[in-house]
């Protein structure tokens, strides 16, 4: 075999591997290292400390404050009353029953067997 042709082979056999994408295990390596290498590098220093500034600054706080006041407030209170009053309505009742029911009836049943077998086709292709 030529130099020419030692040469175009390798080029092909990268240009394949190229194109049928990194593996896995190999895919998850670089990953992982480009963490790392982020979390090293100075920048990664800095974004670690400006959220932690955020999170321990006055602006951190001040969220924290509106999400708490926001949960136990008037408006979080009539939030979940309003949600409450759903589920126990006429019309709550009647939907947990027929969702009860289509979980229950043959159709129901052929879609979980569905789904379970989807899933099991999709496991044992992730295995392979």
């Amino acid at each position: 075999m030529t130099d020419v042709e030692h040469q175009m082979r390798g080029w092909w056999e990268r240009l394949m591997a190229w194109l049928r994408g990194p593996r896995p295990a190999e895919a998850g390596r670089k990953a992982a290292e480009a963490l790392q290498d982020l979390r090293d590098s100075n920048t990664g220093r800095k974004a670690e400390s400006a959220l932690r500034d955020l999170r321990q600054g006055e602006a951190g706080r001040k969220a924290e404050a509106a999400f708490r006041d926001l949960r136990e407030g008037e408006t979080g209170r009539k939030a979940k009353s309003a949600l409450q009053d759903i589920r126990d309505s006429d019309t709550g009742r009647k939907a947990k029953e027929a969702l009860r029911d289509l979980a229950d009836s043959d159709t129901g049943r052929k879609a979980k067997a569905a789904l379970r077998d989807l899933r099991d086709s999709a496991t044992s292709r992730d295995k392979s």
